[in-house]
């Protein structure tokens, strides 16, 4: 897999049935090895070791209902309370993001009402924290380590 602008950790990968897969922590289980999920289980790993961020406040692939139609965030972080704190929207690391994948969480975070959103590939990280009084959001230079959270 491509080298990624996150730091490298110890993943397990293995071969179930003639495909690659990598063991999610958060999950409890192999899940294929795409290349999205590369990113995935880097920046979860980076926001548990480097930024302090609770594993058990962490959930992947959590669905959502938007005009009745299911959808599913790639990961979520939760307050102790469980009401839905963060949404990262994950891309591939040869899939540019665009203003598509913008509207993508937007959509997501008319459901959950987030205070941040982040969208990565892996190689390219935007970070911004929700100014629902103002009406807009405010891109963050750096993702925020758990304690700096607001």
């Amino acid at each position: 897999m491509l080298p990624l602008n996150l730091p490298a950790f110890d993943a397990k990968i293995a071969v179930h049935d003639g495909k690659q897969v990598i063991f999610d922590d958060i999950r409890r289980r192999y899940v294929t090895l795409t290349p999205e999920e590369w990113v995935r289980q880097h920046f979860v790993h980076f926001l548990i070791a480097h930024k302090g961020y609770p594993q058990t406040l962490i959930a992947n692939e959590v669905q959502v209902q938007l005009n009745g139609i299911r959808k599913r965030c790639d990961t979520v972080l939760y307050r102790r309370d469980l009401s839905a704190r963060m949404i990262v929207e994950y891309k591939a690391p040869d899939v540019p993001i665009t203003q598509a994948a913008f509207d993508q969480i937007t959509r997501y975070n008319m459901a959950l009402k987030v205070d941040y959103l982040i969208v990565s590939n892996g190689l390219r990280h935007y970070c911004c924290r929700m100014d629902y009084a103002d009406g807009r959001c405010d891109f963050l230079p750096d993702v925020p380590a758990y304690n700096d959270l607001q």
